[in-house]
């Protein structure tokens, strides 16, 4: 059993010793970089051109899934939401909030893994806050990012390029961190484990780029909510329809095994590490291919077109032949999981 000390207490979040403890002891120590070392309150950088700027709140539980925890998902998550607008990422801001109690063993390892993470996405984190809430006030450890990029010079990543004949493509297989948090909270065992897919996109996504230019019409990674989410989404923004077959989806067997254990649908459930691309059909099955490059698996899939049919709404065609509109989900399926 841990002792007190190997624990944060308030004190941690007074500004007094203990905060410089905390602070020069794990944070600055494992997140070290020129601008993290000037310990101020901002950080002070040089960017040119057109930017990007995002920020984000995670509150995962359990803190640690198979295949990541809490602080890499807070990296890649920021670095894909800067991918999506077609930015490459330069610098991150990272805040804490602390519930008095919660282990410093599993906060280090947790600020190991940040690193890790950035360091494989080319960013630094340059700025940051912490602070500590009374037990029973938090959920052991909350995260805020924002990040900031450099939009690509061929990027023009908006909701009206979107046109009729455009196609859908998903970059990889759906729900997989959505089911690797639900299989851990429910006990679910298959024959091998259900991991998150929590991982950086802007690489792949920077190479479209670097190839397809302007035929690229937008980027969206389906977290919250799902595939579904964010293609009702576009479909009411725009007023096209979005046509989509379910036979094209990837979904790993597992994930789909859990999903019928639990009574939900992939399409609706959330995704860290695939990003959806709308794109010129005349590009398509080269996108398909560039994406294919990328992963031993590919699993990239083109899974529907935009049309002028049933504007607003998404509807897929069935495994079965038929077709059926799939809504915007109307509550929370899958609490606290990104």
């Amino acid at each position: 059993m841990d002792t007190p000390s190997e624990r944060f207490t308030l004190a941690h979040g007074s500004g007094g010793e203990l905060s410089n403890q905390l602070l020069e002891g794990s944070v600055f120590k494992l997140l070290h970089n020129e601008f993290l070392q000037k310990r101020h309150d901002g950080a002070v950088f040089e960017l040119s051109g057109r930017l990007a700027f995002t920020t984000d709140s995670y509150v995962v539980s359990p803190l640690f899934f198979p295949g990541g925890n809490i602080g890499d998902l807070a990296v890649n998550g920021t670095v894909n939401d800067l991918a999506m607008c077609g930015a490459i990422p330069k610098y991150l801001s990272l805040s804490f909030i602390l519930e008095e109690g919660f282990s410093k063993e599993e906060f280090t390892t947790i600020l190991s893994t940040i690193r890790k993470a950035a360091d494989a996405a080319g960013v630094l984190v340059v700025t940051g806050d912490t602070k500590v809430v009374e037990r029973g006030k938090g959920d052991k450890l909350f995260i805020n990012t924002s990040g900031i990029g450099k939009v690509h010079p061929k990027a023009a990543i908006d909701a009206d390029n979107i046109k009729i004949g455009d196609k859908i493509i998903i970059s990889g297989p759906v729900a997989s961190h959505g089911m690797a948090i639900m299989s851990v909270r429910q006990g679910l065992e298959f024959e091998s484990q259900i991991e998150s897919d929590t991982v950086c996109v802007h690489k792949q996504v920077l190479e479209l780029l670097d190839e397809f230019g302007t035929d690229i019409h937008f980027l969206r990674d389906p977290t919250r909510g799902g595939v579904a989410t964010v293609l009702n989404e576009l479909a009411r923004q725009t007023q096209l329809g979005m046509a989509i077959a379910e036979q094209q989806i990837p979904v790993d067997a597992q994930v789909q095994a859990a999903c019928e254990m639990l009574g939900l649908d992939p399409l609706y459930v959330a995704n860290e590490g695939i990003f959806i691309a709308l794109v010129d059909a005349g590009v398509s099955e080269n996108v398909l291919k560039t994406l294919h490059k990328a992963t031993s698996k590919q699993l990239a899939a083109i899974i529907g077109t935009v049309v002028a049919e049933h504007p607003g709404q998404v509807v897929m065609q069935t495994e079965i032949g038929g077709r059926r509109v799939v809504p915007m989900p109307s509550g929370e399926q899958l609490p606290r999981i990104c």
